[in-house]
This record gives C-alpha cells, structure tokens and sequence, in this order.
C-alpha cells in the first residue's frame, strides 16, 4: 500500500493494492513514528511482517509499505516515482492540499502499481493516463461548441428581428413621429387594429362582430408573437444547459453597458459615453493596428426637456475622427461643439436611445497603446520559463476587472508559479491561465507574472486581454445641458464605459 501521512502517523491520503481493512491499515501507519530511527539515515524500517520505504516531504512522508520478501530496489524506484506525481497535482505539499486533490492522487497511484505489482510507466504517461486525453471527444467538443455559436447566433438574430418590430409597434401605437431614423432604421409598417405588449400579440376585438382573443387566421402579429415565443423556448433550453444568456435590449451599445452596472439615479435626460477598443499587436513589438469606436446617445424621458443641446468639451489630441448624425446642426457643432437639432423647433425622441454624435481613432502608433502586454517565453531543460509583465501607458485611465489570459500546453499539468502580481486561475479544460487584476491604474501601472510548464515559445500565444473602465480613452464629454430658449441648465445624468472587443497579442 502507499500513504502519504503527517509525522504523527496521520493518513491523508492512503491507496491499498491488495486487500486490506481500514483498521490494518491506521495502525501500520500510527506504528510507523515509533519505528523510525532517528540515529540513522536509512529510507526504509522493517517489523516482523512488513517492511516500511519512505520519503520526508517536507511535513509529510511518503510511505510505501511492502512485504519483507519485495524487491527494496524497486520499492525504491517506486517510491521515487509517487514523490514526483505529488507536486504535479500540489502545488504545496500541506496537509490541506493534499486533501483537496485527494483523488486526483489516487489516480495517479493506481497508474502506477496494479493489484500489487508495478507498471512499467513513466511520469509523462501518468499524466496523459489521468487526463484520459481523446481525439474523438475534442472533434465531439469541437463540433458541439461550433452548432452552439451558430444556434446563439440564430437566437440573438431573432431576438434582434423581435425586438426591432416590437418598437416600431409600439411607436406606431403611440403615433410617435418618425425622426430620420434615430435609433433605428426608419419606421416599420403595421396592420391597423394590432394591439402589440411584451409578451402578446393579438387582435383587436371588433366593435360589430364578437371574435376570439386568439385569431385562427394567420396574420404578422400571431408570426411576430410565436417567434417570441420560440426565442424564449429556446433560450430557456441554452440555460437549462448552463449556458449564461445575456438579455438583449436591441439598443446601439447595449453589449457595451452591459459591462458596467447601470447608475443609480438616472435623470429625465441622461447620457451615455462608451467607447470599444480592438487592437492587435505582435510579441516581439509593434502596434499592427488599433481601433477605437466611441459614441454619445442621448435618452430624453419628459417631453419638456426634449428641446436642448449638449455642450460636448473635446480635450483629445490623439488625431480622431468626428462624425455628428445628419438631423444635427454641423455648422453649430464645428464652430462651437455644441450638438443641437437643425430645426431648433423640433424635440428629440422621446423614451429613445439616439446617438448624436460618434469618433474613430485608427492607428498604429505604439505610444498610443493603453496597456503593453511584453510576454517572454524562454526554453529550460525541463519545458519553457515564461516571464509576462504589463505597463500602463496611458496613466488617466483606471482599468477594472483585467483578465490577461494566456494559452498553455495540454496534458502537462499545471503551471508552477513564481512571482506573481494580483491573482491567477489555471482552467485545465480550456488550457489557459488566466492572470486576473482587480484594477491596473497610475500607482498600479506595472506587474509581472512569471511561471514554468513544460512547451515551446509558441504554445503561449495568442494572449488575450479584458477590461471595463469607467473612464473613456478618448477625452470627450459632455460639459453642460442646456434649453433651445433661453440658454438655461438642464439637469441631466451620465455614464461613461470603456471596454474591450478585441485585444491580442499575436
């Protein structure tokens, strides 16, 4: 049997090989302190009927208990082999560790002797035994993970189209005019005497004729309403799965706010600032291309602050590119950054999301990276020394909740960490490790991260980066809100966002 116990005699984690009861067992092992000679330097001890190998680590020991007519060579070998498995499964060799990966331990004891005799094994097949690493589930996996991107690419389709005619409806039923297109593609047509709510369509009783709630007859609005349901149905399924569904609001931006909590208190006017940044740089150096996408919308709820203009205070100096919507006076907004309605006489829509103004800043100039990823894999005798650090450039921004993760090798074990800055998580069914920082701003502008597995220079590539940030890369903002008549203050709220859609290191 092997065990691996405390000094004391304690089992931790105990595997028999042949048939044994768990007293036998407690007392070979609260025997085995006494037995030991400290005089000496022997790794094994002897009774009557057994013969005791063992190995200190540290705390704990070791122990392979054998009979008296075993080969103590090969006791030896063996037990050698079972000090190695442990720090590919701990990574420190403490009593809870070791029971937190008890069975992973077991395992990888029985790969190693069977029914009571050793297997020719070494420990690169120990880990690929324990990993039960198989080409068929990968392409199974592969296949299953490509058919769920497609059916959540249907269902955001669908709930998009939804979403789309259910607020044309409702602006029809509101007989809201139509405004140029603001936060939409124009209006949509929809049969007369069509009651439209968020969770039924049907038609409107006529005044003459008593007819059912539910019409036989097929008609757009039953369509609309069973395509609701069929989304529903089937986003119910993706979470019965365990699936994390996001809810779709059909708004412009919407997956941007989704990263930050929504404010608090929200004004009768209230603005959104949000930018998404995509950039891809190579490992030796060199911005290949970085894009950043911003916008301002504008929501009006109280129909007497629908005639206003927003003070926008532009402090960028990073070469942006500018673009207001078509039913905004330009004239106003290039000679005094103001945004207001070419007809001063109209109101903004009401209860609507409108962008009123969007930037573009596309460059490959270095200096403009926000946070430099310098990643520097470096081969051993034993795998790859892997040393990651990341530099704040821009010093205004606070960046929230930054996930660096990094691609490792399969069917090596886990990495072993060295210096470490902030957190890290190893996720053995993806192969990455993921470097987590709760926030990286100016007096927390650098950090490293170093560890070693086993691989070549490439495996650790590409390395992905996320953030959130309450705080936007481009500095526009909107100073002050203020009436068409009169020039007086409007009380207004806002938000600002900065997010991530793509940031690689290739």
């Amino acid at each position: 049997m092997s065990a691996v116990c405390t000094k004391a005699g304690k089992a931790i984690v105990s595997r028999q090989f042949v048939e044994m009861t768990r007293t036998r067992i407690e007392g070979l092992l609260a025997a085995f302190p006494k037995l030991m000679n400290t005089g000496k330097q022997h790794t094994f001890v002897e009774t009557d009927s057994v013969r005791y190998v063992y190995q200190p680590l540290e705390k704990l020991y070791m122990v392979l208990i054998t009979t008296k007519n075993s080969n103590i060579l090969e006791d030896l070998e063996t037990l050698r082999l079972f000090s190695r498995v442990i720090p590919e499964y701990c990574r420190v060799l403490e009593e809870s560790e070791i029971s937190e990966h008890c069975f992973d331990l077991i395992f990888a004891f029985d790969e190693i002797v069977a029914l009571g005799y050793r297997e020719n094994v070494n420990l690169a097949q120990i880990r690929t035994f324990t990993e039960m690493d198989s080409h068929e589930e990968k392409v199974f996996r592969a296949v299953r993970e490509t058919q769920e991107r497609e059916a959540k690419a249907e269902m955001r389709r669908k709930a998009k189209e939804l979403q789309q005619a259910r607020r044309d409806a409702e602006r029809s039923g509101k007989k809201v005019p139509a405004f140029g297109g603001f936060g939409s593609a124009g209006m949509t047509s929809v049969s007369s005497g069509t009651i439209i709510t968020d969770t039924m369509v049907e038609q409107e009783k006529p005044k003459i004729t008593p007819a059912p709630a539910r019409a036989t007859g097929p008609s757009k609005a039953l369509k609309l309403g069973a395509k609701g349901k069929e989304v529903d149905n089937f986003v119910d399924k993706l979470k019965s799965e365990g699936e994390t569904i996001m809810a779709s609001t059909g708004k412009r931006g919407s997956e941007v706010s989704k990263a930050l909590p929504p404010p608090a208190n929200v004004e009768s006017v209230h603005l959104r600032v949000e930018e998404k940044i995509s950039l891809t740089c190579g490992r030796d150096g060199g911005l290949q291309n970085m894009e950043v996408l911003g916008m301002v919308t504008l929501r009006v709820s109280d129909d007497k602050n629908g005639r206003i203009r927003l003070i926008i205070n532009n402090n960028d100096n990073k070469g942006l590119q500018l673009q207001t919507h078509p039913n905004v006076d330009k004239k106003l907004f290039t000679a005094e950054s103001v945004i207001g309605l070419k007809n001063p006489e109209k109101s903004f829509p009401l209860n609507n999301d409108v962008g009123v103004l969007k930037w573009r800043l596309q460059t490959t100039d270095e200096s403009l990276t926000p946070l430099t990823i310098n990643c520097w894999p470096s081969e051993s005798g034993s795998g790859c020394d892997v040393n990651i650090e990341y530099e704040l450039q821009e010093e205004s921004l606070e960046l929230n909740d930054v996930v660096i993760s990094i691609p490792v090798p399969s069917g090596v074990g886990a990495p072993v960490i060295g210096d470490l800055d902030g957190e890290y998580k190893h996720d053995s069914r993806r192969n990455v490790l993921e470097w987590n920082l709760p926030l990286i701003d100016a007096n927390n502008k650098t950090g490293s991260l170093e560890f070693s597995i086993a691989g070549q220079p490439n495996d650790f590539f590409p390395i992905n980066v996320s953030f959130v940030s309450k705080r936007n890369y481009c500095d526009i903002q909107v100073a002050k809100v203020t009436y068409v008549d009169g020039d007086g203050p409007v009380r207004f709220s806002s938000e600002t966002s900065f997010v991530v859609d793509k940031y690689e290191i290739l």
